[in-house]
């Protein structure tokens, strides 16, 4: 059985008054393994609404679309939780809650019931807290922490509600470089040992090349490269889908818009 399924899938995102949006997904069909997956493609491609779309947290037009063999829009929001946790992109809590008081119901009132072993040990909340550096925010408000560590929080609120599947978009940005290495290479692991699928776009190449054990490389026309890292992050199929040299790609965050417009003219001219 395939982890994703779409079926003849169209979505395009509601415009504003006199406005005519292209599709995001026109007639899309296709079939996606689970594992530790990393999304990957440029700005623009379609991943956040590719993942939002196989949560069942927004509907297409028309189509099916079928998580571990159900079809998620015809789920309560309950199922659909209980099927796939997300973390959306520039996620944030807006509760006065403490860090511990709400990862303690996340932990209690999911799919574990407080009841889970780690990978590493017998207590997963323990783990998670220790894993993600989060034990010197646990008695703060959820307003009062830092970016990084709203996403670290984040992290461990996916995991400790125990969901079938899980989504993260851009979860990482905000943390310290060793900290995102940490944070994947537990979440690789959590996720084989415990067959837990995991998609994650992240903008950092080098990192997918790390720790994914597969890659989605969404094109700007819709088109997908599944496979090993080895498979598809070659310099082929990365300069397709970027429009620029691979060389360059793994330092196209630090490039002013400016700059990569103009490499991507000068790569377009060759």
């Amino acid at each position: 059985m395939n982890f994703i399924e779409f079926n003849d899938v169209s979505f395009t995102y509601p415009a504003d008054e006199g406005e005519v949006l292209p599709p995001v997904y026109d007639h899309f069909t296709g079939n996606i393994p689970g594992g530790f997956t990393s999304v990957i493609g440029p700005n623009g491609c379609g991943k956040s609404t590719f993942m939002l779309l196989a949560s069942g947290r927004i509907q297409p037009a028309n189509g099916k679309i079928y998580l571990l063999g159900q079809e998620i829009n015809k789920l309560s929001e309950e199922k659909k939780n209980l099927l796939a946790s997300v973390i959306y992109q520039n996620m944030e809590f807006e509760s006065e809650d403490k860090v511990e008081q709400l990862l303690s119901f996340v932990y209690q009132n999911g799919a574990l019931k407080a009841n889970a072993k780690g990978i590493k040990g017998s207590d997963l909340f323990a783990e998670v807290v220790d894993t993600f550096e989060l034990s010197s925010v646990m008695k703060h408000g959820l307003t009062q922490i830092s970016k990084g560590e709203n996403q670290r929080v984040l992290l461990a609120f996916s995991l400790l509600y125990g969901s079938a599947s899980v989504f993260m978009d851009e979860p990482l940005f905000a943390m310290e470089d060793m900290q995102k290495k940490t944070a994947l290479e537990y979440l690789r692991a959590y996720s084989m040992e415990t067959k837990t699928p995991m998609f994650i776009s992240m903008h950092e190449l080098d990192l997918t090349r790390m720790f994914a054990e597969k890659v989605l490389l969404i094109h700007p026309d819709r088109n997908m490269s599944y496979g090993t890292v080895e498979e598809v992050m070659t310099n082929d199929e990365l300069e397709k889908a970027y429009g620029i040299p691979a060389s360059m790609l793994k330092h196209n965050e630090t490039l002013t818009r400016e700059e990569l417009a103009e490499q991507v003219k000068l790569f377009g001219n060759k």
